[in-house]
């Protein structure tokens, strides 16, 4: 059975524009709050890294492979937060031929930062519209998530 094709209903905002569209103006006020709270110079792009790199660090092949940029690209990012100074190259000791990208003290702060902030967003949408709305937008799109990554 093929899905069937819905005709766009003239003046409603296609899902995915929403999607796209909150997700602007989440990351939008992310990076003001996080500059507000010290935490300058950071951008959408290195959330690439922030949000695939542990306590542990990640080497940079791992980190292109987890956020889907080439390994020059997401190499790019991290220049920019080590030159920021969110994120520092060293040896990784399980192969000393290797770098590990670590969080510095700054970066771990601000990691954690943004997870505030994130939280305190979910829990402001849930104010505004509901908590059960937002946890039923939360399943969903976790779903829809998890059906894409099979």
């Amino acid at each position: 059975m093929t899905a069937r094709s819905q005709k766009p209903t003239p003046g409603r905002v296609p899902l995915a524009t929403l999607l796209a569209r909150a997700r602007d103006i989440t990351v939008e006020q992310l990076h003001l709050q996080l500059a507000e709270e010290g935490f300058t110079g950071l951008r959408f792009r290195h959330g690439a890294v922030f949000r695939f790199i542990g306590p542990e660090g990640a080497r940079l092949t791992a980190l292109a492979e987890q956020s889907g940029l080439s390994k020059q690209a997401i190499g790019e990012v991290v220049d920019e937060l080590e030159r920021l100074g969110y994120v520092e190259r060293t040896a990784d000791p399980a192969d000393r031929r290797a770098k590990l990208i670590l969080l510095t003290e700054r970066g771990s702060a601000g990691q954690l930062a943004a997870g505030r902030i994130l939280g305190d967003m979910e829990h402001q949408w849930a104010e505004q519209v509901g908590h059960e709305e937002i946890a039923v937008l939360r399943r969903s799109l976790e779903g829809v998530v998890a059906q894409h990554a099979k």
